[in-house]
This record gives C-alpha cells, structure tokens and sequence, in this order.
C-alpha cells in the first residue's frame, strides 16, 4: 500500500512539474514577444520572466492548467512585429493585437495554433501575405485582418475554415480573386460576414442566404 501511495504522490509530482515547464515555455515565448516590442504605454510591465509562470500577468489569461489561453493587447500602443514562437502556444485561444503598430508579416506558425477561436490583427501595418496554415486552424471562427498592408492573393485554404462565422480582409492590398473554396463557406459553413473591399480584387460578387430569421448578405466590394 506504501509502495502504491508513493507511486502516485509521484505521478502527480511529475504531471506538476510538467504543467510548470509547459507555463514557463509559454512565459518564456510571451516575454521574448515583450523584447521584441515597443511599448511606450508600459502596458507589459508586469510580464515579468522572473514568476512562476504568466498567468499572473495583466492581459494574459490562463486556463485550469496554467496554459495561455488568450493575449488581449486591443488598442495598446504597442508596436512591432511577431514572432514565429508565438505558434507554440498550444492552447492559445484568442490572440487580440487589434489597433495597434504592428508591422512585418504574420508569422505562417500561428497556422499551428489549432484551438485557436479569434485572430484580431486588424488596424495595424501588417505587410507580406496571409499566411496559407491558417487554413489548418479549423476551430477559428473571427480571422479580421482588414486595415493592414497585406498583399498576394487570398489563400484558398482559407476555404476550409467551416466553421468561419467572420472573414474580414478590407483595406490591404489583396489582389486576383476571391477563391470559390471561401465563396462556398456561404453554403457549407457558418460564414455570415465576408469583407474584401478596397483592395486590388476583380469582380464584384453578391450572394445571399437564410440564416434563421435574418438573411445572409454577402457583398464583396471593389
């Protein structure tokens, strides 16, 4: 019965020590995010690397685990751009940098963040193409990316995102077409708000459908 107790006194030793590893490598990520950012409002101050792990940080959430489940940075003067490591943050489920002075590309590695609900990288100076993993991430519902400077086309992976509710990509530079695998979304999935204008696309496209009481009106601007 001893030799039982202490087998288990262990496990939970070891599964404890691997939540703290898994919260310090997300702290550690967090923080070299900080390092690479400008941050005159001193929003991220408290991201400090020297704590156990950042759930104790202001505008970081956790979940049960110690696990960064959401980053809400909307609006914070902060400025910049992303790293690739941002990707490793398993369990990331809203990443808000909205409104800010975000510049270079999106990283393609935030393709690997596959519970990822909402992606608001809007209104900044975002360059470069909309990576073509995002159409991995099949649990997004709001990808905004609209006020940037992104060009290229609109990748048609996007397509297999059924469960998109929010395509937003007005104001960049996106040239060609609209692909018909993110035009299909408005049949086979849940996509209710599709934005494109004001970019370089050709053809104008208007399609509706009933969603409950409320129809669906999808209109794509030149």
């Amino acid at each position: 019965m001893a030799a039982q107790t202490g087998a288990v006194l262990l496990l939970v030793g070891l599964l404890a020590l691997a939540t703290m590893a898994s919260s310090n490598t997300e702290g550690d990520i967090l923080y070299s995010q900080r390092q690479v950012w400008k941050d005159p409002n001193n929003v991220l101050t408290s991201w400090d690397p020297t704590l156990v792990n950042p759930c104790t940080w202001f505008h970081v959430t956790c979940n049960l685990d110690n696990s960064v489940t959401r980053v809400d940075l909307g609006h914070a003067g902060i400025s910049g751009t992303l790293i690739p490591q941002l990707g490793q943050l398993k369990n990331l489920q809203y990443l808000e940098l909205y409104g800010n002075n975000m510049s270079g590309p999106i990283p393609t590695t935030l393709g690997n963040l596959t519970r990822l609900v909402s992606l608001d990288l809007y209104d900044n100076h975002l360059t470069g193409v909309i990576p073509s993993s995002l159409g991995a991430v099949g649990t997004l519902r709001f990808l905004r990316l609209h006020g940037n400077k992104l060009a290229g086309s609109i990748p048609a992976s996007l397509g297999r995102l059924t469960k998109l509710v929010e395509l937003e990509l007005q104001e960049n530079m996106l040239s060609s077409t609209v692909p018909l695998e993110i035009l299909s979304l408005v049949l086979v999935g849940d996509l209710t708000e599709l934005n494109v204008a004001k970019n370089n696309l050709a053809g104008t496209v208007i399609s509706s459908k009933p969603r409950g009481r409320d129809p669906y009106i999808c209109n794509l601007q030149l």
